[in-house]
């Protein structure tokens, strides 16, 4: 596992100038768009990862030619218009639920015969809705430990189609739209990845959600990156569509940096009262994670929008409100926010944020656990956490092999002596030099 990270605690505000990676979410949603489309995209600003990297082995073990740059962050990959190059395969995921859900979904509506390997942390992790989806589209899974879990065998529905000899046409020989319907309470990865697929359903895709939650910050920007990609995925609040014969275009792709790793230096301008400026996030970013911005604001932190990007201001001497917020549409930054919510000076409390039980640690019981390990008092439910004013004490902080965690509750010792974060190498999974960048801004 390593050396534990230890936190410089800082005797004054911090004044950051800070460049980050380039979008996972965005990385992998293009990954596989550019996979699926008609002919050669080059991805820039791509974010090279534990995650990122373990999509592109994937796509190479399914045949696919993928020219893979890091220095300047390109990947160039050859699209075959919705078809995979071989019929036969294996891939492994890692815990890259991206990784997981979006190619499971390609693999099930595959004309071919796949096995999914996956790290023990992802196989943990929710697929049963999917599962079960394309099962009822005509894929059959064979599920090689725990069912509903990944590990996976796969025989994809257009492979079954063409052995059975199935037709599904109408009246007049042409082929019928494909109605699935989805629950989409667990995950919205679910829809994302089957929305993204819709090509490779050349008689078109229709999905009627199951759940009380119908969209997502997440699906917006699956839709937003679809539509930049030449194919439109409709919404009428209840059911999504995406018309016949749709295809990616293929072309040049510019991937936005990564919002939700800027929020952990813009979170250290509110806790420290100084500034903090990511180069190249702006408000036109389409990730959802920019609405943790309005959260600092309402705390008591100012908002700049500048030439080079967003800037954050904290309050003087970090003198930070209490806030109530339901945090749904972007509970990645749960864990951020509870990192800083102790050095408030008011109640805050985090709602609506049940999902992240299943992501990839039980996110709310771990900052439970953390932050009461170092002092903090604070209440755990099962759709929200509570977190009272306090003066944390030195600690180890536990990470649960959960790239977030490590990285939002480095913050902590930013302004107390004596913090260290455990396993900081499970960082790699989205931001791998982040405690690099930060032995650097703390020099």
């Amino acid at each position: 596992m390593g050396e534990n990270y230890r936190v410089k605690r800082l005797s004054g505000p911090v004044d950051w100038v800070v460049d980050v990676p380039g979008s996972k979410s965005m990385t992998n949603r293009a990954l596989l768009m550019a996979a699926l489309g008609d002919g050669r995209t080059v991805l820039e600003g791509v974010l090279f990862s534990d995650d990122s990297r373990y999509f592109i082995g994937s796509l190479k073990s399914l045949g696919f030619e993928v020219d893979v740059d890091e220095v300047g962050k390109r990947v160039a990959v050859n699209g075959l218009n919705g078809s995979i190059p071989v019929d036969r395969g294996e891939i492994y995921v890692g815990s890259a639920g991206t990784a997981a859900r979006f190619l499971t979904a390609m693999l099930g509506f595959s004309g071919g015969i796949y096995t999914i390997q996956a790290s023990e942390q992802m196989k943990r992790r929710p697929m049963l809705p999917l599962f079960e989806l394309l099962m009822d589209a005509g894929a059959r899974i064979t599920y090689l430990e725990k069912e509903g879990f990944l590990p996976v065998r796969i025989v994809g529905a257009s492979y079954r189609t063409a052995e059975q000899g199935v037709r599904d046409n109408d009246a007049d020989g042409e082929k019928t739209a494909t109605y699935l319907e989805l629950d989409i309470s667990q995950s919205t990865q679910f829809l994302s990845a089957l929305l993204l697929i819709s090509p490779m359903i050349k008689q078109g895709l229709h999905i009627t959600i199951t759940s009380q939650r119908k969209d997502g910050s997440y699906i917006r920007i699956t839709r937003k990156m679809m539509g930049q990609f030449g194919v439109c995925a409709r919404f009428d609040g209840e059911c999504y569509e995406v018309g016949k014969d749709s295809a990616y275009r293929a072309g040049t792709y510019q991937i936005e940096p990564d919002v939700s790793a800027a929020c952990y230096f813009y979170a250290a301008a509110a806790l420290t009262g100084g500034r903090a400026l990511v180069r190249n996030v702006t408000w036109d970013c389409m990730q959802g994670d920019l609405q943790f911005l309005r959260v600092l604001e309402k705390m008591g932190c100012t908002l700049n929008e500048t030439a080079d990007g967003i800037e954050v201001r904290g309050a003087e001497n970090g003198r930070l409100s209490g806030i109530t917020v339901d945090m749904k549409e972007f509970s990645d930054q749960t864990m951020t926010l509870a990192a800083i919510a102790p050095f408030a000076e008011g109640t805050v409390r985090i709602e609506n944020v049940g999902h992240i039980r299943g992501q990839e640690s039980d996110r709310l019981s771990a900052i439970y656990t953390e932050l009461t390990r170092l002092g903090v008092n604070c209440v755990e439910e099962e759709e929200a956490v509570t977190i009272e004013p306090s003066v944390p004490h030195a600690g180890v902080v536990q990470t649960y092999d959960d790239h977030r965690m490590a990285m939002a509750f480095a913050l902590i010792g930013l302004r107390t002596d004596g913090i260290e974060i455990a396993n900081p190498q499970c960082c790699r999974k989205t931001f791998e030099n982040y405690f690099e960048v930060l032995d650097k801004l703390t020099e």
